[in-house]
């Protein structure tokens, strides 16, 4: 079986060099997380956990969304909130006729935490600022068709995009863009891949 970590293969042609050149991406992205969770004695999922709790709605902040949308188990995840609950970063409420379910909230330490951590790859935005606005609408829509390829073959589970969205519509031609929430078309630049009023397509 061939693979792109072939240098041979990967070096042959830029099918390889792309998975490549995403690879390094994200090793980078591992390296700026990791980095950041030494710097305030946080292991990488917390640093995570803390910042998704700080963009996202209550009906998101539950242990099993959090499984999900990490893509570990509510067992680590459940440490993981209780780490974070003896660090008096987050608080669990309680959810009205059902005690054996509730949402987390950042205390006033938590979120000023969240708030300075969230900061921790803005090293990689840097070199994306600085494309022109073309190269920047064609990266967005090859990459959210990556991520979409890999939503539907399960590999990431929990996707909130445009196209795995019920409101998302395409023309014939495959840069027609849709959304029948807001009623409006969409250019590539407009397209979400973390949007708060997404409902998962049944298609």
């Amino acid at each position: 079986m061939t693979t792109a970590f072939n240098l041979d293969i990967h070096n042959a042609g830029i099918d390889g060099k792309i998975l490549a050149s995403l690879e390094r991406v994200s090793q980078a992205f591992r390296v700026l997380l990791w980095n950041e969770s030494k710097e305030y004695s946080l292991s990488p999922i917390q640093v995570q956990v803390l910042v998704f709790l700080l963009h996202h709605a209550a009906p998101m902040r539950k242990v099993s969304y959090l499984a999900d949308e990490f893509n570990i188990t509510r067992a680590s995840i459940s440490d993981t909130i209780k780490s974070l609950e003896r660090k008096a970063l987050i608080y669990k409420e309680v959810i009205q006729n059902d005690t054996r379910s509730f949402v987390m909230h950042l205390t006033p330490k938590g979120m000023a935490l969240a708030k300075r951590i969230s900061l921790f790859a803005n090293h990689i935005l840097s070199p994306i600022e600085q494309m022109s606005e073309s190269e920047k609408e064609s990266f967005l829509f090859n990459l959210l068709n990556i991520i979409h390829y890999l939503n539907k073959a399960g590999i990431i589970t929990i996707q909130r995009m445009c196209f795995t969205c019920q409101h998302y519509q395409h023309g014939k031609n495959k840069n027609s863009h849709y959304c029948k929430l807001l009623n409006t078309r969409l250019s590539e630049k407009d397209l979400r891949i973390d949007c708060p009023e997404h409902i998962m397509s049944s298609e």
